[in-house]
């Protein structure tokens, strides 16, 4: 993974969660303009995740799911995913700081090695290698 704060790439991605994802889909290319990069289909008409860009910015995001408690993803309706180019190191300073980890951190089906946990108010975040804009 090439490190975002050298290539000028993004690194901060908003992640959502919708009720119909394949709706949402076509109403944020409609009213916002987004443009589907791909779309990960799941069960019952279901969006098992998607990323939208818009210019150069990009969001995640896909269908709402039953309640998870090894994945706050699962039903959480807004986050943050962050790549970050050392993982270990970065979860590490997290856990000292007292971050409420969610997921501990480990490695994906999809390639990547990433963590969530929730900051000092309670929200979401994940951070993690994988890179959307690689997907590009």
């Amino acid at each position: 993974m090439a490190d975002q704060s050298k290539t000028g790439a993004p690194n901060i991605f908003p992640c959502l969660r919708y009720e119909n994802a394949p709706r949402a889909i076509e109403w944020l290319n409609k009213a916002f303009g987004f443009e589907k990069q791909f779309v990960v289909p799941g069960e019952n008409n279901a969006v098992a995740h998607a990323q939208l860009r818009l210019g150069a910015g990009m969001i995640m995001m896909g269908s709402g799911g039953k309640p998870d408690p090894k994945n706050p993803w699962a039903t959480e309706h807004f986050g943050t995913y962050v790549v970050v180019p050392d993982i270990d190191v970065h979860y590490t300073r997290a856990k000292a700081a007292g971050a409420k980890i969610e997921r501990p951190l480990a490695n994906t089906e999809y390639g990547s090695r990433e963590y969530s946990v929730r900051d000092c108010d309670g929200h979401l975040w994940s951070f993690g290698t994988y890179d959307p804009y690689a997907e590009s």
